[in-house]
């Protein structure tokens, strides 16, 4: 099989969460395209359903939506369930939903502590144990988690102290999942996007305008844009990274090599 092939999704299917808009719809355009039927997870039902009829006409793959709370594992296990009624098996998970509070340390609520770590940690290992458990007793399966430049470095000027550790929570969580699972067939990777111009940082009043600083500070002077995370999760999706696993992708346009 040559590495066009492998590059081929077609039979496999797919779940993203926070996959209504954003990075996650992104990444299940790109999953479709490559020839998976994906279901489209997010707490907001009635986007879901918009996203996946979109990527459904726009692909001809079937994909589904469904609604989840990532951070309630009885809606999880229902979703999974869900999932494997209408797909049979689970081969590759997206665990992508996520927020971000900023907040000054100082001034953080525990309610906002807890919230950003509850979806961005905990969402994470709750999807990700779920598909897990699938992918362990079908034989194998890929998982790929959300983390981000901000596990890496401090960002500035917003304080988001939250999303830092949540995101760099994650990334170790990554590797212990791939090294319990590496003989399971499991494999689990993570990528670590820098600032992107979703839909939603682009008119976020308090994010617009940070953006001039940011695109000053970075080396390539723009944000990345959803798409050009594509290939990474495709990849990591496919059989093509068949020896990769417990691996961190930064993709970040150089941003924390300054």
């Amino acid at each position: 099989m040559g590495i066009i092939e492998k590059m081929r999704l077609d039979g496999k299917k797919a779940f993203v969460t926070g996959g209504a808009r954003g990075i996650g719809k992104s990444i299940a355009y790109a999953l479709a395209e490559a020839g998976a039927d994906v279901a489209i997870v997010d707490i907001d039902l009635a986007e879901s359903e918009k996203t996946a009829g979109q990527i459904a006409r726009d692909t001809g793959r079937k994909c589904i939506a469904v609604s989840a709370d990532v951070t309630d594992k009885e809606q999880v296990d229902r979703m999974i369930e869900t999932i494997l009624k209408e797909f049979g098996r689970i081969d590759a998970a997206f665990c992508n939903a996520g927020i971000c509070i900023n907040a000054p340390a100082e001034d953080m609520t525990f309610e906002q502590w807890k919230k950003v770590i509850d979806i961005n940690l905990t969402g994470v290992f709750l999807t990700a144990q779920a598909a897990g458990k699938v992918m362990i007793k079908q034989g194998g399966g890929s998982i790929i988690n959300t983390a981000s430049m901000s596990a890496h470095i401090v960002n500035v000027p917003q304080p988001q102290c939250a999303y830092n550790a949540s995101k760099a929570g994650v990334i170790q969580l990554t590797k212990s999942l791939a090294v319990e699972w590496a003989m399971k067939g499991v494999r689990v990777n993570c990528i670590s996007p820098g600032y992107i111009g979703t839909d939603l940082t682009l008119n976020s009043p308090t994010l617009k305008p940070l953006i001039e600083k940011w695109n000053e500070m970075s080396p390539l002077h723009r944000l990345g844009k959803p798409e050009e995370l594509q290939a990474i999760a495709v990849y990591l999706a496919g059989d093509a990274s068949s020896f990769t696993t417990g691996s961190d992708f930064v993709v970040d346009g150089a941003f924390t090599c300054i």
